[in-house]
């Protein structure tokens, strides 16, 4: 690394778990974040601040303004514009380190083993069921880590598929589709707590230190702050 990256990364290597050998294994990391509204705000933030080597972006959608309240890498001015360019544009100029690849599309059966592939670990910042079995069965075959997270209301939870001792799958947790939700309201922290835990998690994956939420799922409530953890 050069100098100037070793004294933007100085706060996480002085942690002995990540220290100058996990910042090098963040920098030779690709990570591909399909959707960046809500949920993929925060981690692309996250991940790029952190120094992921290479950050992909599928998103086929436009900014609206009833986004701008919680997807934060948004401003007003970018209203009607593509988020995966958009986002791009504000996580280079947030760290020039990083490669941001936007691919401006919708994740679709034609092409996402092809996109997929490029990639080291896949994280699911998208709303909608189809797409997250579309991506739980890709990286199933293709032996991808999938760093799950879905958020409503106040409640949101994350989970790690195909990684660890004994992966699990999506289908695991959800066998069949379950039904639309009855609302799309949510509060804006739901996703920044629970698109901040997804990022975390795809760091200790990359870096090796303490337990995964592979094999498990963590759940939190933030109207009384409380959260479990129950095994798949």
């Amino acid at each position: 690394m050069t100098e100037q990256e070793l004294s933007r990364y100085s706060r996480q290597t002085g942690l002995d778990v990540i220290g100058t050998a996990g910042q090098e294994a963040l920098r030779r990391t690709s990570v591909l974040i399909v959707g960046v509204g809500g949920l993929g705000s925060p981690i692309a933030l996250y991940l790029t601040g952190a120094g992921i080597g290479r950050l992909g972006l599928v998103d086929d959608d436009v900014v609206s303004a009833s986004n701008l309240h919680r997807q934060v890498l948004y401003g007003d001015d970018q209203v009607g514009q593509s988020k995966a360019l958009c986002a791009a544009r504000r996580l280079s100029a947030l760290n020039p380190h990083v490669t941001v690849e936007p691919h401006a599309l919708r994740l679709t059966p034609e092409n996402a083993e092809v996109i997929i592939s490029r990639y080291d670990i896949v994280v699911d910042g998208c709303d909608n069921y189809a797409t997250r079995y579309l991506i739980d069965d890709v990286c199933g075959r293709l032996g991808r880590p999938y760093v799950y997270g879905a958020v409503s209301g106040f409640e949101g939870q994350v989970s790690v598929f195909h990684a660890g001792p004994q992966p699990r799958a999506y289908r695991d947790l959800y066998p069949d589709m379950p039904p639309a939700p009855a609302s799309r309201a949510i509060v804006g922290m739901t996703p920044g707590v629970v698109g901040s835990v997804m990022a975390h998690e795809v760091v200790k994956l990359v870096c090796g230190y303490a337990s995964s939420l592979a094999g498990s799922l963590w759940c939190i409530d933030l109207r009384s702050l409380e959260s479990y953890r129950i095994s798949l």
